[in-house]
């Protein structure tokens, strides 16, 4: 089993073809590149909630099948609703050119970390000459960036061309004087691809995020056109991700969020600001009117702009709410990319028919489980509410038995920090409680809601001092929320 990368979709099915015995048994490795397991608990559990949440409008997995609904995501038919899995890896992959041999077929290993995911890697098989480019050679240029779904965060603009060129000096280019030394090639999602039989084309890099006429993102994504090779090539239009989308994510990457006009540097939060745009237009009643003459024109986008701002400062207003409806499915309907049609879907679905939630779950039992201690309290500390806790100050240790090691954890300041103990608990003066346990049962504790109390009668958790400290630091944590609304404020 070759872990590519670390998106939950390209491990998450792990136990459907091999099982934790037949790793432990030596009978099935699984190979993975270096950091795959820490970045998929940062995807999954630090911003799991939100990414799956999102994941809902990106891929359409809750909408009906046909063509008013999903057709489909891009890259496939759509991301699985089923309980994601994971198994840790046995080889480790950290070197470009590390060749494994398994079951008598020679492997060797291209590192492409910071392409389409942070821990990355491409591989080929060089006696049967053939290449997997998992979704870094991917047939189109326009992958999904920054769309606050799995691993979405924006490429490096040097490194997606670097690393494409590095696969081909690698494997196809690696000879001038013989043929072609990849026949095949074959990339995650995609159909198999015979590329020896003619010329390989590969998009140019094209400075996508210049900033040196002062444009921002947004005019950036307006004015940038494909060279017309590309555009006249049916493969390279954005059937997953889009030139629009991507510009702007680039851009935010390397110039953050502000585009260095004063007056965005402190503007209003959604609701607040949608009343004042409706109370400038003239009223809720005014802008509709407006917004149906501008809907009847074919300005969509103009129309999804304006009435957004009813319905935050309206969100009982049924009307806007059936006209942004109208507007997301024409929207959706003229998308090229399948991940634009779901989410504009998604968003009508959900003002007509109410949410969708969430379909999967990011943080599953096997990604939870992978957590190391560090990560544990890294977790927690996301959760907590600083306004509720800023007076409180709580210091525990918690004696991992099963890693011999003693974590501490302060909350002071409304802020939870948390370090290893060298020496052990030496100043247990200064600590309110003290939890012996092993680390799968502080996970069950603090995030797979075990109850402390039975889990201390039981035996599994030993306690000195004053256990009711964990349940006050309990009460500073918020629960998040797997439903939380998107194209409404509430």
């Amino acid at each position: 089993m070759i872990y590519t990368h670390s998106h939950i979709d390209h491990f998450g099915g792990v136990k459907g073809v091999t099982t934790d015995e037949d790793v432990a048994a030596g009978r099935c490795v699984i190979v993975a590149p270096t950091g795959l397991v820490e970045h998929a608990v940062e995807e999954n559990v630090y911003a799991g909630t939100a990414m799956a949440r999102r994941a809902a409008y990106m891929y359409g997995a809750a909408l009906p099948r046909g063509p008013r609904g999903a057709v489909g995501a891009g890259l496939g038919q759509t991301t699985s609703t089923g309980t994601p899995t994971l198994i840790s890896p046995t080889v480790s992959i950290s070197t470009t050119g590390h060749t494994e041999t398994i079951d008598g077929v020679r492997i060797e290993f291209q590192m492409t970390p910071g392409t389409e995911a942070p821990s990355e890697m491409n591989f080929y098989f060089p006696d049967l000459r053939a290449v997997y480019g998992g979704e870094r050679n991917s047939y189109s240029p326009q992958p999904a960036h920054a769309t606050g779904c799995p691993g979405t965060r924006s490429s490096r603009l040097v490194c997606v061309p670097d690393r494409i060129d590095q696969s081909l000096r690698l494997t196809i280019r690696r000879s001038v004087c013989v043929p072609p030394l990849a026949d095949v090639g074959d990339r995650t999602a995609h159909r198999v691809h015979v590329i020896a039989a003619r010329p390989l084309r590969v998009p140019s890099r094209s400075d996508t995020s210049s900033n040196q006429s002062g444009w921002t993102g947004l005019e950036i994504a307006e004015s940038i056109e494909l060279p017309p090779a590309l555009a006249q090539a049916w493969h390279t239009h954005g059937y997953y991700g889009s030139v629009s989308h991507n510009v702007k994510a680039i851009y935010q990457r390397y110039m953050g969020w502000f585009d260095g006009n004063p007056a965005h540097l402190w503007e209003h939060p959604p609701v607040e600001s949608a009343k004042r745009h409706v109370e400038f237009m003239g009223g809720s009643a005014e802008v509709l009117r407006k917004a149906r003459e501008s809907y009847e024109s074919g300005d969509f986008r103009w129309v999804a702009q304006v009435v957004n701002y009813v319905i935050f400062a309206e969100p009982g207003n049924t009307e806007a709410k059936t006209l942004q409806a109208d507007t997301f499915e024409q929207l959706g309907y003229g998308a090229e990319n399948g991940t634009w049609r779901n989410f504009y879907l998604t968003g009508a679905y959900e003002l007509r028919n109410g949410s969708v939630g969430t379909p999967t779950v990011a943080a599953a039992p096997d990604i939870t489980a992978a957590l190391s201690v560090k990560q544990v309290f890294d977790a927690v500390s996301l959760r907590v509410d600083g306004v509720s806790a800023a007076n409180s100050h709580i210091v525990i240790d918690w004696n991992i038995t099963d890693e011999n090691i003693v974590h501490r954890t302060e909350l002071s300041n409304g802020v939870l920090i948390h370090f290893d103990v060298e020496g052990g608990s030496a100043d247990a003066g200064s600590v309110d409680a003290t939890f012996s346990v092993s680390r799968l049962g502080l996970l069950g504790v603090l995030l797979g809601g075990a109850d402390l109390g039975a889990e201390i009668a039981n035996g599994s958790i030993s306690v000195a001092g004053d256990p009711a400290k964990l349940a006050e630091l309990a009460g500073h944590l918020d629960e998040p929320d797997p439903n939380f609304a998107i194209v409404t404020p509430t």
